[in-house]
């Protein structure tokens, strides 16, 4: 690719991640939840973001909604689409993450091709991988949009875990069933992770 001659950064004068993170009393982090649709990403970083703040950090939740409704609305479920899709929800952590805000990332970043694109942008040394492994059966019991069931008709092409593989991390940082545990012991089970991280 060409590089383009009129980028200068200026990452030498501005105000550096290190300083951000001592003015926030907090180390930033990526906390990237993947899974498939309905495993419980967006409701287990909603509860883990609020225990966060109520320790006192500072945190910013990305997740499909959010994300999809916005920056990436043009984008529809192809592979190439895909790839742009977490290329630039990963650019857009970085920003966060250089602000010194610990971001929860939830995004079902099915392939293992697409996690590592993510990595790349953000540093693996940025990020803790949470892999929430509800099992497929659940995930479509969960279904109150009959996502599932329009994929499995055909009236949803390249839908995750029916037409459209998901890959199972193979080490995560941490990972999370819901169907076998609470919510608050899944957010117990992430914190006590995530807390040593990003503790100041």
């Amino acid at each position: 690719m060409k590089k383009n001659t009129e980028i200068f950064p200026v990452f030498d004068k501005i105000i550096s991640k290190k300083q951000k993170e001592t003015l926030l009393k907090q180390k930033a982090k990526v906390i990237w939840l993947t899974g498939l649709s309905g495993s419980g990403k967006t409701t287990l970083g909603a509860a883990l973001e609020k225990k966060l703040y109520e320790k006192g950090f500072l945190t910013q939740i990305l997740d499909g909604d959010n994300i999809r409704s916005g920056i990436n609305k043009n984008l529809r479920f192809t592979e190439a689409d895909r790839y742009e899709n977490i290329r630039r929800i990963a650019e857009v952590t970085k920003l966060f993450l250089n602000c010194g805000v610990i971001t929860i990332n939830c995004f079902i970043a099915p392939t293992k091709k697409i996690r590592d694109i993510s990595r790349e942008i953000i540093g693996r040394e940025n990020m803790i991988e949470v892999f929430v492994s509800t099992p497929l059966k659940v995930c479509e019991q969960r279904d109150t949009k009959g996502l599932y069931a329009k994929a499995r008709s055909g009236e949803l092409p390249n839908f995750t875990g029916i037409s459209s593989p998901f890959e199972i991390p193979s080490s995560p940082d941490v990972d999370v069933d819901t169907s076998s545990l609470s919510l608050d012991e899944s957010v117990e089970k992430v914190y006590n992770v995530v807390i040593n991280e990003i503790n100041f």
